[in-house]
């Protein structure tokens, strides 16, 4: 079966995964979807015994028609390996009792976001080779604090693609800053932004939608604009994989029978990690309940309690920073999926752009699948110091918010499964706060002192950071965005 995709906003016109990884944002603002993920069937029974790569090939080939077998095979042989991973089997799934933490932290960047971005540069390099596009790529990509860090390492010295981030100032950690500041390679760049977020994400999809802008860049600097944010299949289809490989280890260690349904708690922000939980499970994966789980800017939870996204409400700077989101990108895919046309959506998407709110009907099968829940601040430090407590397990703050949920609102009948999606130390002065008393300079100071309480080892993608070269940060006005990618591009013309 060949897959094609349309966007969100138009179903019309149609492209190839190709032709959409390279694109990024459709030009009507939309995202791409395809409505052939309900008619793909992933034989679970097959993966019994097999790693994580073999699960990653059989999901990408099913989802990316046009790709040979050759180019999937090249994508997962130099993505899922020893050198961009810690461990051979990637993720790991630890067991505590009847829930068990999937480890999404064993990156680059020890978030989750590695689990995409260190395949979205070689889907990107097949993509221009089954497009025959010609065009350098400029990819542009807001961060909370992880994605950035995430596509700056993926595409490190990637030929023909430069990449610019953006991210709040003074609104990611000191480590997540560290890491940006840190970062190799000439193509590659960061920039802070005074505003939060949302004010990031919506600055740089209004770029993709400015034709004249776009226009220029391609005309004056041969540059297509390209994005890294999981509103780019390249980065949505990957994190499908490990939703089956967490079912298979599930098996495997009798936790469940195969074909008995299980429960997933998502640490959730622009909602892509949660969405490919929905994706695998219109594949065949026998999921119960997809529990989406947020921090105190709870657009989420009262969407899913409601049926009414509201983002008219005080934005607020948590401890859970790349949850701090009021404008929850993904989510589009979902309600085009539950009011089954791009019409329906685009209306539903113009409400959100003129009023900042839209409401759809609570009653269907789609939402029943969802759950939801939120944690205060003093919930998150609770969850920490709570699942230390009782199973010496070391949990960071958006993952704190998983746990919380399970706690709350799981039927503890049902195993379930929480996506782990930071390692603690990267967020390490919020966790030894909530674990341990005394004061300490900064977050790199916390980090070795909660690894002096704890005896739990500070992953090699962050340890000594501190003492590695790092460059000046750079601090912009949005409206200074558009100038500031023309003055890097000119820049690196003159460097080629």
């Amino acid at each position: 079966m060949k897959v094609m995709f349309h966007t969100t906003r138009n179903s019309h016109d149609m492209y190839t995964a190709s032709e959409c990884i390279l694109k990024g944002l459709g030009d009507d603002g939309g995202l791409f979807v395809s409505d052939e993920i309900k008619n793909i069937h992933i034989d679970i029974a097959s993966h019994t015994g097999k790693d994580y790569k073999y699960i990653a090939k059989d999901i990408l080939s099913k989802l990316l028609t046009d790709f040979t077998a050759e180019q999937i095979e090249y994508c997962v042989e130099n993505a899922y390996n020893t050198k961009n991973f810690e461990t051979e089997d990637i993720f790991t799934l630890t067991d505590l009792g009847n829930m068990g933490f999937l480890e999404l932290y064993r990156g680059a960047t020890i978030a989750f976001k590695d689990a995409a971005l260190s395949i979205l540069p070689h889907l990107m390099k097949c993509s221009f080779d089954n497009t025959g596009a010609k065009e350098n790529t400029l990819i542009l990509t807001a961060t909370s604090g992880d994605t950035g860090k995430a596509a700056l390492e993926g595409f490190k010295n990637a030929p023909g693609i430069d990449v610019i981030v953006f991210y709040p100032y003074e609104g990611v950690s000191k480590l997540q800053l560290l890491q940006m500041l840190t970062q190799e390679g000439e193509n590659v760049t960061s920039y802070a932004v005074r505003g939060n977020f949302d004010d990031c994400q919506s600055a740089v999809k209004a770029i993709f939608a400015d034709k004249q802008f776009n226009e220029k860049l391609l005309g004056e600097y041969s540059y297509v604009l390209s994005s890294a944010n999981s509103i780019n299949i390249g980065r949505l289809v990957p994190q499908i994989i490990y939703y089956f490989y967490a079912y298979k280890i599930s098996v495997e260690k009798g936790k469940i029978a195969l074909g008995d349904k299980i429960d997933f708690i998502v640490p959730t922000g622009n909602f892509g990690n949660i969405l490919a939980g929905y994706y695998a499970s219109r594949m065949g994966l026998p999921v119960r309940k997809l529990i989406c789980a947020s921090n105190e800017n709870n657009v989420l939870t009262d969407f899913f309690k409601s049926g009414r996204y509201d983002k008219n409400r005080e934005f607020k700077k948590t401890i859970a920073p790349s949850m701090d989101i009021l404008i929850s990108s993904n989510l589009e895919r979902l309600v085009y999926e539950i009011v089954g046309s791009s019409e329906a959506l685009s209306e539903k998407m113009q409400e959100l752009s003129t009023s900042g709110v839209y409401e759809i009907e609570v009653d269907n099968d789609i939402l029943s699948m969802f759950e939801a829940d939120y944690s205060t601040e003093e919930d998150i430090r609770n969850g920490i110091k709570d699942c230390y407590e009782k199973y010496g397990y070391l949990i960071d703050t958006h993952t704190a918010t998983g746990y919380n949920a399970y706690e709350k609102v799981s039927d503890k009948e049902v195993y379930t499964v929480i996506l782990a999606t930071a390692s603690a130390y990267k967020f390490s002065k919020d966790v030894y706060e909530s674990l341990f008393e005394g004061e300490y300079g900064d977050d790199i100071e916390y980090m070795y002192a909660l690894r002096d309480k704890t005896d739990i080892t500070i992953p090699k993608a962050v340890d000594s950071i501190e003492s590695r070269p790092r460059k000046i940060e750079e601090v912009i006005n949005i409206d200074d965005m558009k100038d500031i990618i023309i003055d890097r591009l000119r820049s690196r013309a003159c460097t080629k």
